[in-house]
């Protein structure tokens, strides 16, 4: 694997001594209460997609011995993983190799992954994942997908097929009843069965539950739908829900408002994600943390490209980029702050995801308006990625090929070297 260090910064060897400023420090290797859990450091594992999963049955798939040694590699005495995105039940996902938590032999292959975890002395909650109308109908029996209204995703779909030639059925609302139900028996068994130590509602990245806050999907006259007070009623009521499952010390979601993934683009989220945040800091079980991924990052734009955007569409309310601001600066830098000071004054914990390398994942906290930082890309690629950034030592690159499945599936999965190995070596 190469070595590189990770920032904008280009000295330092894989052998040397340290060349780079060490955080240990700084606010992010200072211990953190979130719920029940007592961290050491303030560095998190992301939910990352990896695809890794062994089929069981016809679309069925569990953990392997691949997670146990990945998730282990990665844990570290008093820190926090977050798992892969996992299926609340039976074909609420199409993703072949994307695991669950709800079959007996995916809560057994879970128990030995946070067992490895736990012998670490670390913590680990399992990420709950609807796609709504984000998987093919290939992928689900045959059956169309499911989302807030019958708005298809433009473009291919995983398999190759086009989403709008299967656009989602809106779910009716007795069906959405029904799933909350299903994400609070999903929380429990992650917990009481598979070991977690708590778990993330997926409320992110253009799935099933953003596909109900994002005005350009959500397109509902019911009381699911319309206003933001409706709009919000679905993931209030599964956080309300989870929190009575299992209880609210265990208990997070990932949200993403200014997320372009998955084609969605709200007119206004700056107001409407604070309105969310408000909402659950008034809910009688209070979750312990949201978990938000910054404006900057994007699955397809860059860095500039997504604030070009971002500007176009509050200028413009529908999203669509203006030709005066193509390709040029613009002002417009939306932040995730004022949502971490909603949260705050209610006793919600913020985690701040997306983008974060070296030079720049120490601001948030020491600034104030994060309490955790979550790491991706850099943590596939060092499973030690706390003790590197600590003591200022290289890291290794990480192979973006490789993310959502690999042969052997070994390959960028379990093969990243520690700092300690690729001295050995």
């Amino acid at each position: 694997m190469t070595v590189t260090n990770g920032s904008s910064k280009t000295n330092g060897s894989a052998n040397g001594a340290s060349s780079y400023p060490p955080l240990k420090d700084s606010t992010l290797f200072t211990p953190l209460e979130l719920g029940k859990v007592k961290l050491e450091h303030r560095l998190v594992l992301a939910p990352l997609t990896r695809l890794r999963g062994r089929k069981v049955s016809d679309g069925v798939y569990a953990p392997s011995d691949l997670h146990v040694q990945y998730y282990g590699q990665r844990a570290s005495k008093g820190g926090l993983l977050l798992t892969e995105a996992t299926e609340i039940y039976h074909r609420s996902c199409g993703y072949p190799g994307g695991p669950g938590v709800y079959d007996p032999a995916q809560l057994a292959a879970w128990k030995k992954v946070t067992d490895a975890v736990h012998a670490k002395g670390g913590y680990i909650f399992c990420q709950l994942w609807h796609t709504g109308r984000a998987s093919p109908a290939t992928f689900l029996a045959g059956q169309p997908p499911v989302s807030s209204s019958d708005i298809p995703i433009k473009g291919k779909a995983a398999d190759g097929s086009d989403f709008e030639a299967t656009p989602p059925r809106p779910l009716t609302v007795d069906e959405i009843h029904n799933v909350t139900k299903k994400y609070a028996l999903a929380a429990k068994l992650a917990v009481e069965e598979a070991g977690f130590d708590g778990v993330e509602i997926h409320g992110a990245n253009g799935y099933l539950l953003d596909q109900f806050l994002h005005d350009n999907v959500n397109l509902r006259t019911d009381e699911y739908g319309g206003s933001i007070e409706n709009r919000c009623r679905f993931p209030l009521e599964v956080i309300s829900a989870v929190c009575e499952a299992v209880g609210p010390e265990r208990v997070g979601i990932r949200l993403s408002p200014y997320n372009y993934f998955q084609d969605t683009r709200d007119s206004d989220p700056n107001s409407h994600w604070a309105y969310l945040c408000q909402r659950i800091i008034q809910l009688p079980q209070r979750l312990t943390y949201v978990h938000m991924v910054e404006p900057r990052f994007d699955e397809v734009l860059d860095h500039q490209a997504k604030m070009n955007a971002l500007a176009a569409y509050k200028a413009n309310g529908n999203g669509i980029e203006a030709e005066a601001t193509r390709g040029k600066e613009v002002a417009y830098k939306p932040s995730l702050a004022p949502f971490s000071k909603i949260l705050a004054n209610g006793g919600v914990k913020f985690l701040t995801a997306g983008g974060f390398s070296r030079d720049n994942c120490t601001v948030p906290v020491e600034e104030g308006y994060g309490d955790a930082i979550v790491f991706g890309r850099w943590f596939i690629s060092n499973p030690d990625l706390p003790k590197r950034l600590a003591e200022g030592l290289p890291l290794n690159q990480y192979d973006r090929s490789t993310f959502y499945g690999a042969d052997p599936p070994e390959k960028g999965y379990v093969d990243y070297p520690t700092y300690e190995e690729t001295v050995a070596a």
